[in-house]
């Protein structure tokens, strides 16, 4: 392994021992999450070294963090003491990143149905926006009209229809993907040449071709039918009138081990060799990275409540299911995790014996799909033991998925960087108090008083 990795592993192994020994987890907190803050602090440090290295010098570059990938406010300040800004898709992210103390000029605004109403938050605000259809743009028409300052950035999201992933539900830039002014389709990019020229305030292009499952190839490829496109508008204009290139995110993630590839360097020289214009001064740049920078510095811990077997093979059941890794349970082929074995003192587990014992990885889920990992070789498990499902720090912390009731865990930043493990909350465990409150506990009586 790399040191990276060698670093990584290592903080993770002091900070599971440490969870269990502060009392972080236990029979009565039997599921947390952890997120290593100084993985976090070193991806999002390599993002702007990458692009540093490729771009013109001077040239404004925005890294906007994909608030969906991590609904944390103080993952999202982290994130801003480090240089980064936010992209968020829905009032509820934009209230988030706002919370973080996140300025608006280092907000962008995507969703492919905003309502009049965020319109006009977020040009009250000075908040980009990327506008998503023709439709949408008939709005800012409306709204830029009548307003007495200019706005802030604005810019049309297409889709460079350069094909799909090996996750459909991940690919953006399908034939038929729901994203964007699809550019292949007849007339339209010649539609969007004339919205272009026919309003001065419209100053930026978006695209975006995917995330897990999409090759850097690809997504290059996407980026550079994107550049020509607005090299075609500013010529047609005689001027610069687009002046940033917004190139979403979307960089996969290896789920297989503690390796870090691909990495935004790399990805960032396959840009330059693909689309060196892009880097030569003339556009800003935003980017909207997500999973990336955070899914390697997280991991669920759970206790195992039972250990059992069925059909002769051994079953493992945790407080770590569906409710977490929603993904993984229903998609195991396109979301597999790795999984590690500890005891119950937090020290990882030896197999003995023959060796590792396949095993399925059972959540708390009522119904019989709820596995994280099925038929899978570790050191045979026995009530009281962890199990930690690694590389979850992005989506599988702030997309609860709320089957049975089950209360959402509590989240805590570690700092192993000293001999002392420290942790910090980022989100307190959901109590049942307030799971019932949320299931509308103060309207009771409200349907039976209906006649």
């Amino acid at each position: 392994m790399t040191s990276k990795a060698v670093a990584m592993a290592t903080r993770r192994e002091q900070a599971v021992q440490a969870a269990v020994e502060q009392r972080l987890l236990g029979p009565d907190q039997p599921v947390v999450g952890l997120l290593d803050v100084a993985g976090i602090r070193s991806a999002a440090a390599g993002l702007r070294a990458a692009f540093e290295e490729v771009v013109a010098p001077g040239t404004p570059i925005l890294h906007a963090f994909a608030v969906k990938a991590a609904a944390l406010v103080p993952v999202l300040r982290l994130l801003a003491d480090e240089g980064l800004g936010c992209e968020v898709a829905s009032p509820g992210e934009l209230a988030l990143a706002r919370a973080a103390g996140v300025t608006p000029d280092r907000i962008v605004l995507d969703s492919p149905a905003k309502t009049a109403a965020e319109l006009r938050e977020a040009l009250d605000l000075g908040i980009a926006v990327n506008a998503d259809n023709p439709q949408e743009l008939a709005r800012l028409d409306a709204l830029v009209g009548h307003r007495a300052t200019p706005p802030p950035p604005l810019g049309l999201r297409v889709n460079p229809q350069v094909g799909g992933g090996s996750i459909d539900a991940m690919s953006t830039a399908t034939t038929t993907s729901k994203f964007g002014v699809a550019l292949q389709d007849p007339g339209a990019r010649a539609w969007v040449a004339r919205a272009f020229a026919e309003r001065p305030w419209l100053t930026r292009l978006h695209a975006h071709v995917g995330s897990q499952g999409c090759s850097l190839e690809l997504m290059a490829a996407g980026i550079r039918t994107a550049y020509e496109l607005a090299e075609e508008i500013n010529e047609a204009a005689g001027r610069q009138q687009i002046d940033a290139l917004d190139i979403g995110g979307g960089l996969p993630v290896n789920f297989t081990s503690d390796e870090i590839t691909p990495g935004h360097r790399q990805y960032a020289q396959l840009l330059r060799a693909t689309v060196p214009g892009l880097f030569d001064g003339r556009y800003k740049l935003v980017t909207e990275f997500g999973r990336s920078l955070l899914a390697k510095s997280g991991l669920v811990l759970a206790r195992v409540e039972y250990a059992k077997s069925a059909g002769g093979r051994p079953i493992a059941v945790t407080h770590a299911g569906a409710q977490l890794a929603t993904r993984t349970v229903f998609a195991p082929e396109a979301w597999p995790l790795r999984v590690l074995a500890y005891d119950a003192a937090g020290r990882p587990k030896a197999a003995t014996g023959d060796g590792p014992v396949p095993q399925d990885i059972a959540g708390p889920c009522c119904f019989a799909g709820d596995l994280v990992a099925r038929d899978r070789p570790l050191p045979e498990l026995a009530a009281g033991d962890l199990v930690a499902l690694l590389d979850t720090g992005a989506y599988y912390f702030s997309n609860h998925f709320a089957y049975n009731s089950l209360p959402r865990p509590g989240i805590y930043g570690f700092d192993a960087t000293s001999a002392d493990v420290r942790f910090a909350t980022v989100r307190e465990p959901q109590t049942v108090d307030e799971i019932v409150a949320e299931s509308g506990a103060k309207h009771a009586l409200g349907l039976s008083r209906l006649r």
